[in-house]
């Protein structure tokens, strides 16, 4: 017996705007033919259209609705990135006070531990002078 597998087709995100840019590109084509079309129509005698075409005003108003959808999606995801990005920036800034609060503790470290091998290397001195006088001496 054979089964077969339905497959459940996602559609990315780069799909979705991919779909709403050509529905975009075809609400314009169909704008303009019918623009075009209207043009190349015979004025009344009085030489003005009293009758707006409603299939033009549908277009345009389509048009828009393609429009406002595809700029409200770059939108959101513009607004998602300056959020992201101003979190990193954030991030970035603590990092840094943190980075520079750990280089001035090693250098105060560093600092203490010259001080300390000084002492010492001093106190070998003075001794090594104190022994080499009374083995002379």
């Amino acid at each position: 017996m054979s089964a077969i597998r339905s497959e459940k087709i996602e559609l990315t995100e780069e799909d979705n705007d991919a779909v709403a840019a050509s529905e975009v590109e075809a609400g314009i084509r169909d704008f303009v033919r019918n623009d075009i079309a209207y043009l190349r129509r015979p004025m009344p005698v009085g030489g003005t259209d009293a009758a707006v075409d409603p299939n033009a005003e549908a277009t345009v108003n389509n048009v828009n609705s393609l429009i406002q959808r595809v700029a409200g999606t770059s939108l959101a995801e513009i607004e998602s990135l300056v959020s992201e990005l101003e979190s990193l920036r954030d991030l970035l800034h603590t990092e840094g006070q943190r980075v520079q609060r750990e280089i001035s503790g090693y250098a105060q470290l560093s600092q203490a531990a010259m001080r300390s091998t000084r002492m010492i290397a001093d106190n070998v001195a003075q001794w090594k002078r104190t022994t080499e006088s009374l083995r002379h001496g």
